[in-house]
């Protein structure tokens, strides 16, 4: 048992974030992996590979505070799932907030569901602007982080590591904003009409 799964399991997993996050770990991580994108097919399928593995990396966006429906599903597998040398769990997760804390609920939850069905819960890394961070010149900041992240799963210690753009709110929110304004230029959508509740 010393290979490492990782499962990403973003509701966008193939064009996802999560997805360009978890190649980082793997450029860095020095063990054996094996990898999965969580899909309505193929729960079963990522419990088998999880009997022969010593870790699980987690890799995940923040949804509503929580996390996805994607990974929610698949847990419910999970924990009706027979495995009888349960591998530490280890998580990266990221949110479009700068703060990462705020992907902290989130956390408690995958925590709740280590202790409820007797996983290890260990290392955590909590990204902030996980949307635009890789976009900057700044991305080597959470490369690094990725790559401490991906020693600590490697040497079984449990740390609990968080990272973000070097910016105050008020210069995240208005270079977000900008930003969004332009997405939905692109797609003939105004910024009045993207702050309507108002769905076609």
């Amino acid at each position: 048992m010393v290979k490492t799964i990782i499962i990403n399991g973003s509701p966008r997993a193939p064009k996802s974030n999560s997805k360009q996050y978890a190649e980082i770990f793997r450029k860095y991580y020095t063990g054996e992996t094996i990898s999965f994108m969580i899909n309505n097919r193929n729960h079963s399928e990522i419990c088998d590979h999880i009997e022969g593995c010593s870790d699980i990396v987690f890799v995940f966006p923040l949804y509503a505070d929580g996390i996805p429906s994607t990974l929610l599903n698949f847990l419910k597998t999970l924990e009706t799932y027979q495995i009888n040398q349960k591998p530490r769990v280890h998580i990266l997760i990221n949110c479009g907030f700068i703060e990462p804390e705020q992907n902290n609920v989130a956390l408690d939850m995958m925590r709740l569901f280590c202790r409820q069905n007797r996983y290890e819960f260990s290392s955590t890394l909590a990204i902030g602007a996980g949307e635009a961070f890789l976009t900057t010149p700044l991305s080597f900041l959470v490369k690094g982080k990725i790559k401490k992240f991906a020693k600590l799963v490697a040497s079984k210690k449990t740390e609990h590591l968080s990272v973000t753009l070097p910016l105050s709110k008020k210069s995240f929110v208005k270079a977000s904003t900008k930003y969004w304004i332009a997405y939905g230029e692109r797609f003939g959508c105004s910024k009045e009409q993207m702050a309507s509740m108002k769905i076609e």
